[in-house]
């Protein structure tokens, strides 16, 4: 459909793939940022209003701000588990350097509080298995409300294996209210090659409510973005033969921190069919990592 909430993927100017800013979205707290460097590169930033939690795609780096340097193990690819990760608060300069080159997502929101600079270990970052049969998903709860300090960022890791369903039933946060939490939502995909190298592809839709119409179908591919500014959003399906990723960040203006969602109602009655299903044997797909 080509829809303007669809990026594809090298639209970022050298070295980002990905260029997302609250200004370019059209809203207010949510960006991202994807860089790629070459053995030995680095690239230096300032968050500003944002607060960052540099996540690794695909290699390892280090991490320096304020005098203090991280070193990020990283992981070969997104396939390969979570990843040790570092936080940045506002108002702060960092460097990110690969000494053997690598990709690296600089997941950001817009900021009140300035929180000190940290490093997170792949270890402790909590792995759930969500839904059941062929919507079953692995999730990296590595940036979400409850498991990490933070002033407004959200983000987490979704595997959806080959042939499945994830964020399903469709769901929405728009608005703030006792059951939903207003948050600008973005969508970062890799997808997993076939077994026989070849490159892999799925899907995602987001629509909108009579009150806030929104029509997006795309067809997504490694490097693609989706921007979610309101309405339901899922399914994102994998294709059969190819497992999908997806990274989310999300953040909102209100004051609570919180992940507060509303199903499609003509189709939250698949939660409960899913309880006498087994999650996918498939999955994990890798087993938490040790440092």
């Amino acid at each position: 459909m080509n829809s303007k909430y669809y990026i594809p993927a090298g639209t970022g100017t050298v070295p980002l793939t990905v260029d997302i800013t609250p200004e370019s979205a059209g809203w207010t707290e949510s960006s991202l940022f994807v860089v790629e460097l070459g053995a030995g590169e680095s690239i230096t930033r300032r968050t500003g209003d944002d607060e960052i939690i540099v996540v690794p795609l695909a290699g390892s780096a280090s991490v320096s701000s304020g005098g203090v340097t991280f070193d990020l193990a990283g992981r070969a690819s997104v396939f390969d588990g979570p990843s040790d990760f570092a936080y940045v608060g506002r108002d702060s300069e960092f460097t990110v350097t690969s000494a053997a080159g690598g990709r690296f997502a600089l997941c950001g929101a817009r900021a009140k509080a300035r929180l000190p600079f940290r490093y997170v270990p792949a270890a402790d970052v909590p792995i759930e298995l969500r839904g059941a049969g062929n919507c079953s998903r692995q999730v990296h709860n590595f940036g979400t409300a409850g498991v990490f300090e933070a002033d407004s960022i959200i983000a987490c890791e979704v595997i959806t294996p080959g042939g499945n369903w994830s964020s399903y039933p469709a769901h929405k946060h728009d608005e703030n209210s006792e059951n939903e939490s207003q948050l600008e939502e973005i969508y970062y995909f890799e997808i997993d090659q076939g077994a026989d190298g070849s490159p892999g592809f799925g899907y995602h839709r987001v629509y909108g409510t009579p009150e806030r119409p929104i029509e997006v179908l795309e067809e997504v591919r490694s490097g693609d973005v989706v921007l979610v500014p309101h309405g339901y959003h899922g399914p994102s399906i994998a294709a059969p033969g190819y497992h999908m990723y997806y990274l989310n960040v999300m953040a909102g203006p209100g004051d609570e921190r919180a992940w507060k969602i509303c199903d499609d109602p003509a189709h939250t009655w698949l939660r409960g069919s899913w309880e006498h299903l087994d999650v996918d044997p498939r999955l994990p797909l890798h087993e938490k990592r040790t440092r």
